[in-house]
């Protein structure tokens, strides 16, 4: 044989090669399967930066606890910071979505948790809101395919406002941040505290991200009412609540209530500061020996306190993996039939159950900020006053007035 006929005849025999190689490799391609992927959209720059931190290891942790996959399919986490802006939120959830995400969480921000509802009810696919505190999530924005996960304003004004009430403090001034999650905060704890005999004398809003809260405290303390209800979050209520005690308005006589108050903001502010003040809360790290248990393998990935929002981050997205598994498919609304018919169980919810409404229903804690005196560590800062059960925690579903609920 010629020596350029044996070169050709390598040469096809070597293309061949490559040609079955190539053929072998796609087909191994398009045989792997293709990842679940999950969305973790938060505000991770701005007024509640510290709030959102470490809701990325909160996914990861619960992606480990279904053993890195679901249905042979490996778990992979997208992530971005929403700025606290609808549109950049909108638009970051359809992109999203159209490439393949098939659940979004986290979603601090009413205005932002409202506006991704919208585009995951266009999509027919799953948000699972954490972050937000409007109760229209579950009232007229609720959806077949959306969960309210860790707390609303109803549950909010309900337990705090009630506890602040029945101590006394029956004339309430509001300082309310100028958004969706602001005016829902201020109007169903006014309704708690008309309901309870007391009365509003007054409110003024403010700004998102303010940070000279002077005219405003000046208003509530010239309106010498009892309470001065703050309806706002993040580092506004930090804010204000540093201010408040510049002006002297706590040893004055008046009394502040954080409506809505983490973790962090507590560790921010100080016990000096802080002390005294009542909240609600789903979940404490020092509850008990599962959540110390949870919260050591969470510093492990991230050096902070985990706040209600990160347990919830981790509560969602476990019950979320667990019902895709149980379903056997990804397709939205078979797994949301999954979460709404298995209980939810982890750290911080025992037995609880995902409403029609879309809202979770768990037990709920009356919480009051230590003093320094009662603190024996820096991340010693809860006292647990009380349980509050689910069915007075959180707005009776007839009341919500959700498209889907047929009354």
């Amino acid at each position: 044989m010629k020596v350029a006929n044996v070169a050709r005849l390598m040469g096809a025999v070597t293309a061949g090669v490559c040609l079955v190689a190539l053929g072998v490799a796609t087909m191994a391609q398009a045989q792997a399967p293709q990842p679940l992927k999950i969305g973790l959209m938060a505000g991770l720059s701005g007024v509640y930066a510290d709030v959102a931190q470490g809701q990325v290891e909160a996914m990861q942790l619960a992606i480990e606890d279904v053993g890195g996959k679901v249905l042979g399919r490996p778990i992979e986490i997208v992530s971005a910071d929403h700025q606290n802006k609808p549109d950049v939120a909108a638009g970051l959830a359809r992109k999203w979505y159209d490439d393949g995400v098939k659940m979004i969480t986290g979603l601090d921000t009413s205005s932002v948790g409202l506006a991704v509802r919208k585009v995951a009810q266009e999509k027919g696919q799953i948000d699972l809101n954490v972050g937000s505190a409007t109760a229209d999530l579950t009232g007229p924005a609720c959806s077949a395919t959306g969960a309210h996960w860790v707390y609303d304003t109803y549950a909010l004004a309900h337990v705090t406002g009630s506890a602040v009430v029945k101590d006394g403090g029956d004339t309430w001034f509001f300082i309310t941040a100028d958004y969706a999650f602001g005016k829902s905060m201020e109007d169903e704890t006014a309704a708690v505290v008309k309901g309870a005999g007391g009365k509003v004398v007054g409110g003024v809003k403010h700004p998102l991200s303010t940070q000279d809260f002077s005219s405003y405290l000046l208003q509530a303390q010239g309106s010498k009412a009892k309470v001065i209800g703050l309806a706002n979050a993040g580092m506004d209520t930090v804010n204000a609540i540093k201010q408040a005690n510049e002006f002297g308005i706590v040893k004055g006589g008046q009394r502040i209530a954080a409506l809505l108050i983490f973790d962090s903001d507590v560790q921010s502010l100080g016990l000096p500061v802080a002390q005294g003040l009542v909240l609600t809360t789903p979940f404490y790290w020092d509850m008990n020996d599962e959540t110390r248990a949870w919260t050591k393998r969470f510093r492990a990935k991230k050096d902070k306190l985990p706040n209600l929002t990160i347990a919830g981050v981790y509560s969602a997205t476990l019950h979320y993996l667990k019902a895709v598994q149980a379903a056997g498919t990804d397709e939205p609304m078979a797994v949301m039939a999954k979460m709404r018919e298995m209980p939810i169980n982890d750290m911080m919810t025992k037995n609880g159950k995902l409403r029609e409404d879309g809202r979770v229903i768990r037990d709920m804690y009356l919480a009051q900020v230590k003093s320094p005196a009662e603190s024996k560590s820096k991340d010693d800062i809860y006292k647990i006053l009380a349980t509050v059960p689910a069915d007075q925690a959180w707005r009776p579903l007839k009341d919500g007035h959700c498209p889907l609920i047929k009354n």
